[in-house]
């Protein structure tokens, strides 16, 4: 087991730079650790398990190590395994922008590192005059890429805290939050509304949960609703916008996420597919889609 952490650490020593410090180390079956992550978070280390304890071999003296079990119905924070504790939230730095990050905040560290080469490519499509929405939208941290791009942001999430974070991450990269747009609610309630005002985007991303619940009690599935939702999206595109189309819902498989988006319109719509960061060399579960009109 040494020997294939260290083999893990190794391959993904390139990746880490001063500009980068926040990358996947171990990517269960891929590096010989079936059902086990690890992810750096400026040298602090989370490792997660989807079954069994802790594994062995992953503690440091000297390096602050904690542990999350993925348990679809018992989300619980981060424990604190080895090394010293920390207690207060930090910055990481990604492509040289600067993310807030919490093992303190519950099961959610802050940011998802699996779309960190797609937040790249969408701060280098941005420039001063365009304007991109994020739904579901969480941190912000696309809001925040496009927004060092240039771009006039709208970010959109249910949770006043998270979007109090998103704010937070702007600061942080010496962005003036009051120059954008931050909406809490439903993103279903909102495409409406902004179709219905003609406010229109020249960039949409969307990053849904698998399964969600409104507040009326409507439900969203990822394998049936998708298309629903690129639909709405799609009303609120300026001409010759695009959409950033992303889910990791593994019971969709490729061809069936195309065709959701697909059916979402009547115009004949180019996509591209991107493939997940060189650090995550398991399971290929995210799918990314960029939709061009």
């Amino acid at each position: 087991m040494r020997d294939l952490l260290h083999a893990a650490l190794k391959r993904r020593a390139p990746l880490l730079t001063p500009d980068t410090d926040a990358v996947r180390l171990v990517d269960a079956e891929g590096d010989g650790f079936p059902d086990v992550y690890l992810e750096t978070f400026a040298d602090r280390w989370l490792v997660s398990t989807a079954h069994g304890g802790f594994p062995r071999g992953f503690e440091r003296p000297d390096k602050a190590v904690y542990w999350k079990r993925l348990d679809q119905h018992q989300k619980e924070a981060p424990v604190h395994m080895s090394g010293p504790s920390v207690d207060e939230p930090f910055l990481i730095r990604e492509n040289g922008a600067a993310f807030e990050i919490s093992f303190q905040s519950g099961y959610s560290q802050g940011i998802f590192l699996d779309q960190r080469d797609n937040r790249a490519e969408v701060r280098r499509r941005m420039q001063p005059g365009l304007r991109l929405l994020n739904t579901f939208a969480y941190t912000g941290a696309f809001s925040v890429a496009a927004a060092l791009g240039g771009a006039e942001t709208t970010t959109l999430d249910l949770s006043q805290p998270y979007l109090d974070w998103a704010k937070r991450n702007f600061t942080h990269n010496g962005l003036d939050p009051a120059g954008h747009h931050f909406c809490k609610g439903d993103t279903f309630h909102w495409l409406k509304r902004f179709a219905k005002q003609g406010r229109q985007f020249d960039a949409i991303v969307l990053d849904p949960p698998t399964f969600s619940r409104d507040e009326k009690g409507k439900v969203f599935r990822v394998e049936t609703d998708y298309g629903e939702l690129a639909s709405l999206a799609m009303a609120c595109l300026a001409p010759g916008g695009w959409l950033l189309c992303c889910t990791n819902c593994r019971k969709l498989d490729d061809f069936g996420f195309d065709r959701q988006i697909l059916a979402a319109s009547p115009k004949r719509l180019k996509l591209r597919h991107s493939p997940m960061p060189a650090d995550f060399i398991g399971d290929p579960y995210l799918k990314s889609v960029w939709v061009e009109g």
